[in-house]
């Protein structure tokens, strides 16, 4: 059976976990790597370690702030940096556009929030309401489109440990929530609990809580949603949760998927 893989990682800067990207990459090859929170400008991204390793990068980034990149074996078609609905900001760092094969791959770095109360937090909502307006504009469910990423959005319960104690986070709050439930309303099906249904399961353990993946104290926010003919071609998906325990990596681990050709 021919198969073909894609992963995501928000990495908290590219540059520092390069020694963790590659070791990964090397022992994982995927066909698709998507980043998020590159924090470099382009003239600064290391092209040359995923080059040795047979990838060609996209990317586009700023100094220490947002960065969103793909790294694929194959060239990819027609890829776009950000939103072009002519509104600002364009979010040009955290949205990446490309066609690999027939896919249309679709990576997002979505606005953590801040608070509530934050001027951010709008911004995020925003965020969320652009891109389904980007895929009202450019697709139809039956298209094969992957959205993958950092949503910043635990989308249930199941995706957050202690969840009473969340309701006002900006990853956790019912209105995001319910705004990204709108998105993926669209025609998305959630390829990581089509095949892993199941409780604690997480992609990001905060630093700032002590040992929280020993506690396994932590959220689901990244995601791996695919339309209806990539979804039923899913063989499996999951969150590498060894990377986490590595030295010196990001609070995310990577998530992975494997479809049928």
């Amino acid at each position: 059976m021919d198969t073909w893989s894609i992963a995501t990682f928000n990495v908290n800067s590219v540059r520092t976990r390069l020694p963790v990207i590659t070791r990964w990459l090397s022992a994982h090859p995927m066909d698709i790597l998507c980043l998020q929170e590159t924090k470099v400008d382009d003239t600064h991204f290391p092209s040359d370690p995923f080059s040795s390793l047979g990838y060609h990068a996209y990317f586009r980034g700023e100094k220490s702030y947002n960065g969103a990149a793909i790294l694929s074996r194959e060239k990819l078609i027609d890829v776009r940096f950000g939103f072009e609905d002519g509104e600002k900001p364009a979010a040009a760092t955290r949205l990446v556009l490309a066609r690999y094969k027939k896919i249309h791959i679709l990576n997002t770095y979505v606005p953590q929030g801040k608070s509530i109360d934050h001027p951010d937090y709008s911004m995020k909502l925003r965020f969320l309401e652009r891109i389904r307006q980007l895929l009202e504009e450019r697709f139809r469910p039956s298209d094969l489109l992957l959205w993958v990423g950092d949503m910043n959005v635990a989308p249930t319960d199941k995706d957050v440990t202690r969840p009473a104690t969340k309701k006002k986070h900006v990853c956790f709050h019912s209105a995001v929530r319910e705004t990204f439930a709108h998105v993926v309303s669209w025609g998305f099906i959630d390829v990581f609990r089509k095949h892993r249904p199941g409780e604690g399961e997480f992609t990001f353990w905060d630093y700032r809580v002590k040992n929280s993946l020993e506690r396994n104290i932590g959220w689901r926010v990244d995601h791996i949603l695919a339309t209806p003919p990539l979804a039923d071609v899913s063989l499996d998906c999951l969150a590498d949760r060894e990377v986490r325990a590595w030295d010196r990596p990001p609070d995310h681990t990577v998530v992975k998927a494997v479809f049928q050709e």
